[in-house]
């Protein structure tokens, strides 16, 4: 069978290997669709620690159970399901999380075995009726995009503003409406990437510039009640915060770069607005059969997000397209 391996930063191929046989607890499937995103076109270029090479890459995934059919999307994240945090109920900050095509091969391959941990904390989920495999591997992005939306609490007659036109910003919008927030702005620094967002998840205002101003007219000098930061931007986080409204909500979902994640934070706006900062990090297994659930009943449509559709053969093409922003979805079909 075909699979894309990672080797070393930069070096990424696609090459034989034998079809994988499923142990004891496991589960073998024929991958269907594996998207991609951000996260890959990093690893493509710095690697990644957790990455132990060659590894499979690829973590949103979807397919057929080899033996009966059934069709499947499989969570990315992995928590151990045991530790103080999984007790707790925190499965996203388990700090013993190992995560698909980082610890274990992933879904850039013709078929994949999907781990017994993987299984012990329900993290294959059955794909409904009506949605297809694409769609079911967007499940995965969603669900880490349902796990930030919960946590800033966004909710009905929210005002809510996205900064990142990318996949991630572009799921924000509509996870925003489906949740009943009142308005949504979507922020971007690069004008092409927010046009091609803006025409299919059509914002109630797109802002390419000055957005904290821009923010201030557009709710009548009020500000936001929420601002999520897709985007790996300290200066988007740092404007975050100047433009949320008294009790507002800031969600740093976007990472910053290992070397530069150092802000500037007015912590009198934090104090005298009376502002909520909270991180997002990944999805539980819960929240990716919520995912699954918005995407099937129509309150998150995904299918049109995906914008371009490639052979296994052609994966490098695919992260070169999300590298340079020139699509919302790319997702591979082995």
């Amino acid at each position: 069978m075909k699979v894309a391996r990672f080797h070393a930063p930069g070096d990424i191929r696609v090459e034989d290997a034998p079809e994988p046989v499923a142990g004891p607890g496991e589960l073998k499937i024929r991958v269907r669709n594996c998207s991609t995103c951000g996260t890959d076109a990093k690893i493509f270029k710095f690697g990644h620690h957790h990455i132990r090479p060659p590894r499979v890459m690829g973590h949103e995934i979807a397919g057929e159970v080899v033996d009966t059919g059934e069709r499947v999307q499989v969570i990315a994240a992995v928590p151990c399901g045991s530790c103080a945090e999984c007790r707790r109920g925190r499965l996203t900050v388990c700090p013993n999380q190992e995560s698909m095509g980082y610890h274990y091969d992933g879904g850039f391959a013709e078929y994949m075995v999907v781990p017994a941990k993987v299984l012990a904390v329900n993290g294959v989920n059955a794909v409904p009726d009506g949605v297809g495999f694409a769609e079911a591997s967007v499940a995965e992005p969603l669900a880490c995009v349902l796990n930030g939306q919960s946590l800033a609490g966004v909710g009905p007659g929210d005002d809510v503003v996205v900064m990142g036109a990318g996949p991630i910003g572009c799921l924000h919008v509509r996870l925003a409406r489906a949740r009943g927030a009142a308005r949504v702005f979507l922020v971007d620094v690069t004008a092409d990437r927010l046009a091609m967002a803006a025409e299919l998840v059509t914002p109630d205002a797109v802002i390419d510039s000055d957005p904290v101003e821009q923010v201030l007219k557009l709710t009548g000098g009020r500000s936001a009640d929420v601002v999520i930061t897709a985007a790996a931007s300290g200066a988007a986080q740092e404007q975050a915060v100047r433009m949320a409204a008294r009790q507002g909500r800031i969600s740093f979902f976007g990472g910053l770069p290992k070397d530069d994640p150092i802000i500037r934070l007015d912590s009198n706006l934090v104090h005298y607005r009376e502002l909520t900062v909270v991180g997002a990090n990944g999805s539980s297994p819960a929240h990716n059969a919520e995912a699954l659930r918005l995407i099937a009943d129509g309150r998150v449509p995904v299918a049109d997000l995906i914008t371009h559709r490639l052979p296994l053969p052609q994966v490098l093409d695919g992260i070169d397209l999300v590298s340079r922003g020139a699509a919302i979805k790319v997702t591979i079909e082995p």
